[in-house]
């Protein structure tokens, strides 16, 4: 009842002003040490992907929280993992406003923000030394890059020391051809170098790949080829989609990356196909409306080993996170899975 009225106050904002306004006080939450009443996760649902022990599978997905400014109050909020970015090698602007719209009727959002954020150095100093679940940061490469590569290996380099994780992100759809380095050489390319990037202090920071929706077969064969190839630890799946299914607002024809519950569908088939591309060889993290416990656990019995939330937060609020995360224990235990674990793939 509380967040319908909140929500109706953000909602007479821009997009952009009212998602500003929301991470500025979990910001300042965390910075105050004001008490978060931390969710504790149920034991059960405790897995461990890429080496990396999670206490549940629902975590935040990147560009929520571009510049990791609020990373405590998130999984004080019962995330599993906090994935912040995409941080680029230096801070630039992103495209002009406005650049978010809000889809009600769909329940989506579209964006088009080119990876503003105020650089790896800035993101990077507010990381804590000391947090309450996984963190990822993901990593991407400045619009102007002379050598895009180059700005993933400073991006990964950078990250691998104070993260969990690290991801790439080539697929945003919002930084002219960035999506190029999905296919052929350019891949290998990006993911031999990065691969190498991640060491540090004798230590191997696992790396993800974040790939987008809209790909053919044959570039997820080769994809799947070249992730296993280059010892990726894990495959995000999958970005904003350039697509319209369906869609019945009035701001269907804004141009960026469609988010929310019309993606559910390309996301769930995405996922199967890079199960079936790398033979279960690999872990997915799911991505792209999931936005209730029974959604997210389906993508797992259908192959992820995490999932992760996005637009779903604007429309059902902070109290989401907790509501799946009951709600994913409540369903292994109806199903006889004693773990996360069991489930994924079961489907």
């Amino acid at each position: 009842m509380l967040f319908s009225v909140i929500r109706k106050g953000l909602f007479a904002l821009d997009a952009e002003r009212a998602h500003g306004l929301t991470i500025a006080a979990l910001a300042g939450w965390a910075r105050a040490g004001t008490p978060l009443a931390a969710v504790a996760s149920p034991p059960d649902l405790a897995t461990r992907v890429a080496g990396l022990d999670f206490a549940n599978p629902v975590g935040l997905a990147a560009g929520v929280d571009k510049d990791a400014r609020a990373i405590p109050a998130w999984h004080a909020l019962g995330l599993g993992s906090v994935e912040v970015g995409t941080l680029t090698p230096l801070p630039q602007p992103g495209n002009p406003r406005p650049r978010i719209f809000r889809l009600p009727e769909d329940r989506a959002i579209i964006n088009r923000l080119g990876f503003n954020n105020g650089g790896l150095a800035t993101g990077l100093a507010r990381v804590p030394k000391r947090r309450a679940g996984v963190l990822g940061i993901n990593v991407g490469a400045n619009k102007d890059a002379a050598n895009r590569v180059a700005d993933y290996v400073a991006g990964v380099r950078a990250a691998a020391p104070v993260a969990d994780y690290v991801t790439i992100n080539i697929s945003s759809p919002n930084t002219p051809g960035l999506r190029d380095l999905q296919h052929g050489m350019a891949l290998h390319e990006l993911l031999s170098a990065a691969s190498a990037a991640r060491h540090h202090d004798a230590v191997r920071t696992p790396l993800f790949l974040k790939v987008a929706p809209d790909l053919d077969a044959a570039t997820i064969e080769d994809i799947a080829a070249a992730v296993l190839t280059h010892g990726i630890d894990a495959l995000i799946v999958s970005n904003t989609t350039v697509s319209r299914p369906g869609l019945a607002s009035a701001r269907a024809r804004e141009t960026g990356g469609l988010s929310g519950a019309p993606l559910a569908p390309l996301a769930r088939q995405r996922l199967a196909d890079f199960r079936a591309a790398t033979q279960g060889r690999l872990p997915l993290i799911s991505v792209g409306g999931i936005g209730s416990a029974e959604e997210a656990y389906a993508r797992i019995r259908a192959g992820a080993s995490l999932v992760q939330l996005y637009s779903a937060l604007v429309y059902e609020g902070p109290g989401l996170p907790a509501r799946i995360v009951r709600g994913l224990a409540e369903l292994l235990r109806r199903d006889g899975f004693a773990s996360v674990a069991d489930a994924v793939g079961a489907g």
